[in-house]
């Protein structure tokens, strides 16, 4: 009797310990499967805040903050209907929340008037409509800046537009940079004289859409991360491409380097003052955002013009309703706000 009741305390004990185990067992398993789960959520969050940002992720919404002469986001045009290209500003929008998500040295391309000294010709050049020297791609020599493949190179390859985006790779004290496009693709070598370093701490929250296709003119600011507010909706007059004196309105990315009060213009192929635009601010060039022109250097501002939102009939520059201008002027400080022409 005593024989089996030590077995059975025996086995009770073994018993005991095998539930003990199996316990320890299953909370160990338990804990691993949490850490785990844990480590799948933290490897997933960062996944989606390295990945780049595309035009579903931009939330745009409309909160005018000038709300004169508005167009609406589609309008009739004459015979046809014209529209504010959101699809597309979006996807501009999520390009310029992904610059900004890397850390960067940036600096802009200037040569505003050849003042950095006239680009040396390309290795491939050709003449244009206006009979001056220009890249493969369009690029004039005039105004421009010359870039290089390689740092000793004998001649540049292509020339970058006054007012275009770069992110800095190499000192700017050295004789030639090396950059990296934000305006365009690719590395390149620039003579230190045609870069102006505007910093680390570039944060671009008012960007202004300039649509040569329609013909309009959207201003957004940003909001909070990945979020912007659609401020103005208005008409536009673009450049046209006629030689030897007007030139269209160059697609790209550009920064806001100057603004006047009253940018003052010659007559076509004088140097005679003939007028002058309100509330103008260079992106590239000799483009300009303003007002409507005054043909007197002497006259009043004029409010609005028939011919804005209708066709391309300016110097390069975008035309808008001056109130508009001044909207622009007032929002879009110099090197702290983008131009994006669109088509």
């Amino acid at each position: 009797m005593r024989k089996y009741a030590f077995w059975s305390v025996l086995c009770a004990l073994l018993i005991t310990a095998s539930c003990k185990n199996t316990t320890k067992n299953t909370d160990t398993a338990a804990e691993k499967r949490k850490q785990d789960s844990l480590e799948q959520i933290k490897k997933a969050e960062e996944a989606e805040k390295a990945r780049p940002r595309t035009a579903a992720d931009i939330k745009l919404e409309k909160d005018l903050q000038y709300d004169q002469h508005t167009l609406e986001e589609t309008y009739p045009y004459k015979d046809t209907t014209r529209q504010f290209q959101l699809e597309k500003i979006k996807e501009k929008l999520a390009f310029v929340e992904n610059f900004q998500r890397a850390p960067h040295t940036y600096g802009v391309l200037q040569n505003y008037k050849n003042r950095n000294g006239e680009s040396p010709v390309v290795e491939n050049f050709v003449r244009n409509a206006y009979k001056r020297v220009s890249d493969t791609l369009g690029t004039e020599r005039y105004q421009s800046t010359p870039l290089y493949r390689e740092e000793n190179s004998e001649k540049p390859s292509i020339y970058g537009r006054d007012g275009s985006l770069v992110s800095l790779e190499s000192s700017d004290t050295l004789k030639m940079v090396k950059v990296n496009g934000i305006s365009f693709e690719g590395s390149w070598f620039v003579p230190k004289r045609y870069v102006k370093n505007i910093g680390e701490d570039l944060k671009i929250t008012h960007v202004n859409f300039v649509d040569v296709t329609n013909q309009n003119i959207l201003t957004v600011e940003r909001t909070g991360e990945n979020e912007w507010k659609i401020r103005s909706m208005n008409p536009a007059t673009s450049g046209l491409h006629k030689p030897p004196h007007q030139m269209e309105t160059p697609v790209g990315i550009f920064m806001v380097q100057e603004q006047k009060p009253k940018m003052f213009y010659f007559g076509d192929g004088t140097k005679t003052i003939e007028g002058f635009a309100p509330y103008a601010s260079r992106f590239t060039n000799g483009g300009y955002i303003h007002g409507v022109p005054v043909n007197n250097p002497k006259g009043k501002i004029v409010e609005y013009s028939w011919s804005l939102g209708t066709t391309p009939r300016s110097h390069m520059c975008v035309r808008n309703a001056s109130s508009h201008a001044k909207f622009v002027y007032d929002t879009s400080k110099p090197y702290q706000a983008l131009v994006i022409v669109i088509d």
